[in-house]
């Protein structure tokens, strides 16, 4: 009764003082936080013209103030960091060799990022073909198996999954589970019990202060993770749930991407991991060196693959740099698949100067909206750049959840972080950027093929669009910073 008085007395100060708590938070917004001028104005004109909802929406996306003290910067082994110091100098001195060394060098002093050249990689695209590899690989493991995903919901794909864990407990293997507590806030805390008392280890990444009612929808655990006995990982855009294979008619085909990586890039997505596990689970698994040795092979070694990650925890948006980074370095051709196009001002107008300067850009994106606000704003600047004379397409076939860039038909960046600002500044994110002809080929062959799928969004078709989309449009891009 206490509880329910004192919101009824809050509610009722905030609604007769809206002016007063209005000016505080535009005081916040401006003074305290470190945001982009275009995130300033937009949250100045919500609380401005929508003073209740601004004031809901700043309580649920805006505040930064503790984000310092929530995610500090993990540390890592003094050996780790040992081998990044050593692989800098070696990167410096052939600097004029590789035309990607200024990337791997950047990766590495921002994030620790190391290079390795020892991968075999595999792409899939279809979550039925994913997950039964990924099952056999599951039934293979002998000393431990780590999972780590955003969405898990409790259904007839995490049931297959289930039953693979719980026999893999009983041999004795051990079994760790990393969720997201959004991602996942419609999954009962019986469910993760049940999980426990079959002897798995389960943790929560950034919980809910009142059960299921979630005050923050920023600093989400976005990371898709696997790792199998540091022999094999997988990383990219698919979770866990039926949609995921095909099994939700809203969705249809659910096309998107996922690597299966064996050699020293495996060893990456462990320490990646094991940070975020330490973290969530207030455990340091660093003690035992069986969780972060291993991962080398010899047969079929060739791709070079560095694993980036960011978040709110780093200063630098790793995921966003690369991004960028590559578009610059782009002499031919650029191709991008992401179901959010929400870009900053430095990726979108980097994105023009390509179609200006003669490269050929391409844009792939969902035909149909999951959230709303988000597809209009993306479809707001995929038509400036298909005035400037990029090639933009729909995926028709379902929906499009991949996530990456190729360019030159020599280096790609996949994984998790879709293209927008949410996934650049706020949200964990994971990528793998592979520098190798061969999968950079075999990744554009399978862009190519998904245009057999596409419509192309014509120069005609975008400045024929109505009044009413061209509204929304604007709207939803003047919110963007936001979204």
């Amino acid at each position: 009764m206490q509880l329910v008085k004192f919101l009824q007395e809050f509610i009722n100060f905030v609604t007769h003082n809206l002016l007063l708590v209005n000016c505080l938070f535009a005081i916040v917004v401006v003074f305290f936080e470190r945001r982009s001028p275009k995130s300033v104005w937009a949250w100045l004109l919500l609380l401005y013209f929508l003073p209740v909802v601004g004031f809901i929406c700043y309580l649920f996306l805006g505040t930064d103030m503790r984000k310092r003290r929530m995610f500090r910067v993990k540390e890592v082994e003094d050996s780790i960091q040992e081998a990044v110091r050593q692989q800098e100098h070696s990167l410096k001195e052939r600097a004029s060799q590789d035309r990607y060394t200024d990337l791997m060098l950047y990766n590495l002093k921002t994030c620790g990022a190391v290079l390795t050249d020892d991968n075999e990689t595999e792409i899939f695209t279809d979550g039925n073909v994913l997950y039964d590899r990924m099952l056999e690989d599951m039934q293979r493991a002998k000393k431990f198996i780590h999972l780590q995903y955003y969405i898990i919901h409790e259904d007839v794909l995490f049931e297959r999954i289930r039953a693979v864990l719980e026999e893999k407990c009983r041999e004795g293997v051990e079994v760790r589970i990393l969720y997201d507590a959004m991602g996942c806030r419609t999954v009962s805390n019986r469910f993760w019990k049940n999980l426990e008392e079959t002897g798995m280890e389960v943790a929560e990444f950034f919980p809910a202060l009142f059960r299921r009612f979630h005050l923050r929808i920023n600093y989400r655990n976005h990371r898709k993770i696997v790792v199998i006995d540091n022999e094999i990982a997988y990383v990219g855009g698919f979770n866990i749930g039926r949609e995921y294979v095909d099994l939700e008619e809203k969705f249809g085909h659910w096309r998107d991407t996922h690597l299966r990586i064996r050699g020293g890039a495996v060893l990456s997505l462990q320490l990646r991991f094991l940070l975020d596990w330490n973290y969530a689970a207030g455990k340091n698994l660093f003690g035992e060196s069986k969780y972060y040795t291993g991962g080398s092979i010899e047969d079929n070694a060739y791709c070079k693959v560095q694993i980036i990650s960011s978040g709110p925890d780093t200063r630098a948006q790793v995921i966003r740099d690369n991004y960028l980074r590559l578009i610059h370095k782009a002499k031919k051709s650029i191709y991008i698949q992401t179901p959010y196009f929400i870009p900053d001002e430095a990726v979108f107008e980097s994105l023009l100067i390509a179609c200006h300067s003669g490269i050929s850009v391409n844009i792939m994106i969902p035909c149909k909206p999951d959230h709303l606000f988000v597809y209009w704003a993306t479809y707001s600047y995929i038509g400036d750049l298909v005035m400037a004379g990029a090639k933009c397409y729909t995926y028709d076939n379902g929906f499009l959840h991949a996530k990456g860039m190729i360019v030159d038909g020599e280096v790609f960046c996949y994984g998790t972080a879709n293209m927008d600002i949410r996934s650049f500044a706020l949200n964990f994110e994971v990528n793998a950027v592979i520098y190798d002809e061969r999968m950079a080929a075999e990744m554009e062959r399978l862009f190519v093929e998904d245009l057999c799928y596409c419509s192309r969004i014509s120069k005609d078709c975008y400045a024929a669009r109505s009044c009413q989309v061209r509204l929304r449009e604007q709207v939803c891009r003047l919110l963007s910073p936001l979204l």
